[in-house]
C-alpha cells in the first residue's frame, strides 16, 4: 500500500450542495447580507433571558442540569400547546414534541414517515433546507408550483387523482409552509388549507405544515392551521427561532399521540436539551412574549418598507414581487432573463450578498429569475445600501451580458 490513501466512499445520502450567496460572501466584513434569513441581533431579549439563565442555574441547577431537567421542559411544552390555539390547534402537552430547532422535527418526520424511494411532494419554490433532508431519506421528490394564494392545491388534486388512475405512485408525505413563504412571502388561503386537508385524509398521505413565521404578522390575524383541518395526518412544526433566539436551538411538532410517540423514539433516550428548555421556560413565566412579539412585529415592518421602498428607487421596473404580510422575506423576480447563480456573484463583488433562487428548486432551471432577500437581518440604512448594490451589480451583469452578444 502506498503512502496516499483513496477517497472515502462515503454513504450517498450525504447532501450534495453548492454554496450559497450567504457563504460566498460569509469572510468579508464589508458586505450588506441580505441572504441571512436570521431575526437582527439587537431584538433578543437579552436582560430577560439573562435572569432566566442565572435563575436556571442558581436556583434550579440540581434538577434542571439533570436528564430530566427540572420543571422547564413541562411549561414549555404546556405554553406551546395553549400559544397554538390561536391557529386552531386544540392539543394537550402530550402532543408536542420539543426538538432541537424545527429542522430536527423535519428529519423526525422523514425517519418515522419515509422508506427510501417514497415519494415526497413539495412547493415549487421552496426551503432549500428541507429539500436537503428530502433528498438525504432518498426520497422521490415532485413540486407544485404557488401562486399569490399559495400553493397550487388544485394541480396536488389533478396528479393525485392522475397517480389514481394511472396506478402510480401517491405521496407519503407533503411539505408546505403555509405562512408567510420561505422564500415566497406569501400565505396558504384558507380555502386551499382546508382542501388540502381533505385530500391527505382521502389519499392518506401526511402533511409536514412548517409555520415559523407566522408569529410575525404585519397586521393580518392568525389563520388556521393544516392541522386544524386534519390532525390524525398532519405533523405541525414551530420554533422559537425567529421569536427569541435562533442559537437556543429549539423548536416543536405537534401530532397526534401516537405519531408524537413514533417521533419522539428517534431521541435515543435524552430529549432536546432540558437546561435550555428551563431557560425558555424561566422566560416565558417571567416576561410578556406577548409584548415582545409585538416588538418584532413593528420592527420588521418597518424593516420590509425600507426594503421595499429602495427596491422601488432603485431596480423600479427592473423587479417584480409580492408584498409580504409577515416574516423575512421578499422573492424578487427579474423581468429581463437573468440567471441569479451569475448575478450574485455579481453582488458579491459589490458587497451585497442575497440568496440565487436556483437553490429553492427541483430543477435549478426554474429558479434562474429569482433572487431572496431578507429584511430581518438589517437596518434600514443598510437596507438601502444593499440594494443600491445589488442595482448597480445588476447593472454590471447586463453590461456583461450584452458585450457577450456583440
Amino acid at each position: 500500500m502506498g503512502d496516499k490513501l483513496a477517497p472515502f466512499r462515503f454513504a450517498k445520502r450525504v447532501p450534495q450542495q453548492a454554496p450559497m450567496g450567504a457563504a460566498q460572501a460569509s469572510n468579508r466584513t464589508d458586505v450588506v447580507p441580505l441572504s441571512y434569513g436570521s431575526p437582527a441581533s439587537a431584538s433578543f431579549p437579552y436582560d430577560a433571558l439573562q435572569q432566566a439563565a442565572s435563575d436556571a442555574i442558581l436556583t434550579q441547577g440540581h434538577a434542571a442540569l439533570q436528564y430530566s431537567g427540572a420543571d422547564g421542559p413541562a411549561v414549555v411544552r404546556q405554553w406551546i400547546a395553549e400559544r397554538s390555539a390561536l391557529r386552531g390547534i386544540h392539543v394537550t402537552p402530550q402532543e408536542v414534541l420539543v426538538t432541537y430547532g424545527s429542522g430536527q422535527a423535519i428529519d423526525f418526520a422523514c425517519r418515522a414517515i419515509l422508506e427510501p424511494g417514497d415519494h415526497v411532494w413539495v412547493e415549487a419554490p421552496t426551503f432549500f433546507g428541507a429539500l436537503n433532508t428530502f433528498r438525504t431519506s432518498e426520497a422521490v421528490l415532485a413540486s407544485f408550483p404557488i401562486d399569490e394564494q399559495g400553493l397550487r392545491v388544485d394541480l396536488v388534486e389533478e396528479a393525485l387523482e392522475h397517480a389514481v388512475r394511472e396506478n402510480l405512485p401517491l405521496p407519503k408525505l407533503l411539505y408546505c409552509i403555509p405562512n408567510y413563504h420561505n422564500p415566497g412571502g406569501i400565505s396558504l388561503s384558507v380555502f386551499r388549507r382546508k382542501r388540502l386537508a381533505e385530500l391527505a385524509l382521502a389519499y392518506d398521505f401526511f402533511i409536514l405544515e412548517d409555520d415559523a413565521y407566522s408569529e410575525l404578522n404585519f397586521g393580518a390575524a392568525y389563520l388556521p392551521a393544516i392541522y386544524s383541518f386534519a390532525p390524525q395526518r398532519t405533523i405541525y412544526l414551530g420554533t422559537f427561532s425567529k421569536t427569541i433566539a435562533p442559537s437556543i436551538r429549539l423548536g416543536w411538532a405537534i401530532a397526534s399521540q401516537d405519531t408524537a410517540v413514533k417521533l419522539g423514539s428517534f431521541f435515543h433516550g435524552s430529549r432536546a436539551s432540558a437546561f435550555t428548555q428551563q431557560i425558555i421556560g424561566n422566560l416565558l413565566s417571567s416576561y410578556s412574549l406577548e409584548t415582545h412579539i409585538g416588538q418584532l412585529i413593528s420592527r420588521y415592518r418597518e424593516q420590509r418598507d425600507s426594503m421595499l421602498k429602495a427596491l422601488d428607487k432603485h431596480l423600479q421596473g427592473a423587479v417584480e414581487y409580492a408584498v409580504p404580510e409577515g416574516g423575512f422575506f421578499v422573492w424578487l423576480r427579474f423581468k429581463e432573463e437573468v440567471d441569479t447563480g451569475e448575478l450574485v456573484k455579481y453582488a458579491s463583488g459589490h458587497g451585497v450578498s442575497f440568496i440565487e433562487g436556483q437553490q429553492f428548486y427541483l430543477s435549478p432551471e426554474d429558479g434562474k429569475r429569482y433572487a431572496r432577500l431578507s429584511f430581518s437581518y438589517c437596518e434600514a440604512e443598510a437596507l438601502e445600501l444593499g440594494i443600491v448594490r445589488l442595482a448597480e451589480a445588476y447593472q454590471d451583469y447586463q453590461a456583461a451580458q450584452a458585450a457577450r452578444e456583440v
